[in-house]
């Protein structure tokens, strides 16, 4: 038999990961739901966010902790801004930016300037943190379902936490 040890990750023998990763979604949505799940799955501690009460109970079948406002956050964490039409989203980002994450996105239509950024801007967060926000988010496959926008945003995490650039470029 040859020993592959590439071939290990394929058959389940591959090391656990020991880094710690986070993955913070903000805003109990359809693609969160699907987004957390799939983020535990991928090595992540999942967190939602949901600063209302109601659909924070709605979000409870998820299995996930759900708390009402942004955790402590650190180098390791991602969050992923799953609605941009709420309107606790300037304080949400202001208070994730604060905590200083790893990487911090904002699902939305890349040919719409985001709400964000002028939510941000009145909140006095400053320009180049606003910035580091980013925005459209995921790969582009051409996803359309909520199942499909949480794998895309998930890959899209991962190349980045990689260094790798996505899709086919190897």
């Amino acid at each position: 038999m040859i020993d592959d040890s590439a071939c290990g990750v394929a058959h389940g023998g591959a090391a656990d990961d020991p880094e710690v990763r986070v993955l913070v979604a903000v805003f109990a949505s359809p693609v969160s739901g699907y987004l957390l799940r799939y983020a535990r799955d991928a090595g992540f501690r999942p967190v939602l966010v949901e600063p209302d009460a109601g659909r924070a109970a709605e979000a409870a079948a998820l299995d996930v902790p759900v708390v009402a406002s942004m955790p402590e956050l650190d180098g390791s964490a991602d969050v992923v801004v799953t609605d941009h039409h709420r309107p606790e989203l300037g304080p949400a980002l202001r208070d994730a930016l604060a905590g200083g994450p790893r990487w911090i996105g904002v699902m939305g239509n890349p040919r719409h300037r985001g709400p964000h950024v002028e939510a941000l801007r009145e909140l006095g967060v400053g320009e180049a943190e606003i910035l580091t926000v980013h925005r459209p988010i995921g790969l582009n496959i051409g996803s359309r379902r909520p199942a499909e926008i949480a794998v895309a945003t998930l890959a899209g995490l991962l190349a980045d936490r990689n260094g790798k650039p996505g899709g086919f470029e190897f």
